[in-house]
């Protein structure tokens, strides 16, 4: 196994088969939540240890409100990722994020409600702060690498992540822009979320495939032109890819790594031993 990959894709399998990926070798991880969506994928790129994940499962064939969210993430925190980039489609709700653009937004909505959103439960509570729900830092990198790598990016906007797998109503779309929303989406949260409450560094990567059904001169969105554009932009996620994990750097210097402390209301002594054991990975360093 490829030691300490700090950082995590979230994404197509596509991904996996990037020039320049060496050494490549597949985990396959077993964790309280059950299993991931698929065996993690580690290889060298760049000189640097990175992990890859497929959301969906290979050939995606998992629904969006049937994803191990609370597996993906204990997964790849019980191998030492710090930092999670997510790689998604994305639907425009805005005139100026135009379809073929990338956008890295700096809001959240989570608009689900089939979900598990959180680790903690079973006699320990965490108010966990998302009030900035990306990693501004982390975003910041995203942002530098797509446009290095040639992509027109947008660096704000506010996200708001559907239940799915079904695509909006025409009422619900423009609901949606009536709030103020500029993306939509089926897969962020609650990963964003849970990616907090593991102390991992978490920003998206998301690819304008369509302007959802809100757009009366353009048509709706279906499936077709989404794949479309997620295969128009495949090398630039790859070359996107390759420009962030060259100039990142090793340390960390947001807030995201310390999440918890202020967070845990729950009296240590309080907390069932069962759940302690299962949450040992997250909280393990506050208990000692």
């Amino acid at each position: 196994m490829n030691q300490n990959p700090k950082i995590a894709i979230i994404g197509g399998s596509g991904l996996y088969s990037m020039a320049g990926l060496q050494d490549c070798q597949t985990i396959d991880l077993n964790t309280p939540y059950g299993k991931p969506s698929t065996p993690v994928v580690t290889g060298t790129l760049e000189g640097k240890s990175v992990a890859f994940l497929a959301r969906h499962g290979k050939g995606h064939f998992i629904s969006p409100s049937e994803v191990p969210y609370q597996a993906n993430i204990y997964a790849l925190k019980s191998i030492g990722v710090e930092r999670v980039v997510s790689i998604s489609a994305c639907g425009s709700l805005r005139e100026d994020f135009v379809p073929g653009e990338i956008v890295i937004p700096d809001q959240l909505m989570d608009f689900t409600h089939q979900r598990p959103r959180s680790f903690f439960r079973d006699g320990m509570v965490v108010h966990i702060s998302v009030a900035d729900p990306f990693c501004p830092e982390l975003s910041k990198h995203v942002y530098q690498a797509v446009v290095d790598a040639g992509g027109n990016a947008h660096a704000n906007g506010a996200l708001i992540t559907i239940e799915g797998p079904r695509f909006s109503t025409r009422a619900e779309s423009n609901t949606f822009r009536s709030w103020g929303m500029s993306i939509i989406n089926m897969s962020t949260a609650p990963e964003a979320f849970l990616a907090r409450e593991a102390e991992m560094c978490y920003a998206v990567m998301n690819h304008v495939t369509d302007y959802d059904v809100w757009h009366i001169s353009e048509q709706a969105v279906t499936v077709d032109m989404v794949i479309d554009i997620l295969n128009r932009n495949t090398g630039l996620a790859q070359q996107a890819v390759r420009e962030l994990v060259k100039g990142l750097g090793e340390e960390r210097t947001c807030m995201c790594g310390s999440a918890l402390a202020t967070a845990m209301i729950t009296d240590p002594d309080a907390i069932p031993p069962d759940t302690k054991d299962r949450l040992g990975l997250l909280i393990g360093k506050y208990l000692i």
